[in-house]
């Protein structure tokens, strides 16, 4: 069972996901079709950025996934009997 620290943990983790997924959802599929002199366009960042930021979240996870099989394999690894 998980204690209550961990439940206000994974609650904070739904919580920052579900309004990033929210803000990223209206920033690509809602905000082309609103005028671009409309206000909200102030609360969002240029479009370009849209394709550049997961981009570089998925490269940096890529890296991070990599490096860690890699320590693991390195730490794992046994050392050959000399005959």
């Amino acid at each position: 069972m998980a204690s209550g620290v961990d439940q206000v943990a994974g609650m904070g983790l739904v919580g920052f996901s579900l309004m990033l997924f929210t803000y990223y959802t209206i920033w690509v599929i809602i905000l082309p079709f609103v005028d671009s002199d409309h206000v909200i366009h102030r609360y969002f960042l240029p479009r370009e950025y849209s394709v550049i930021l997961p981009g570089v979240a998925a490269l940096v996870l890529v890296l991070f996934v990599g490096t860690f099989i890699g320590v693991v394999t390195w730490k794992n690894r046994k050392p050959k009997k000399l005959d």
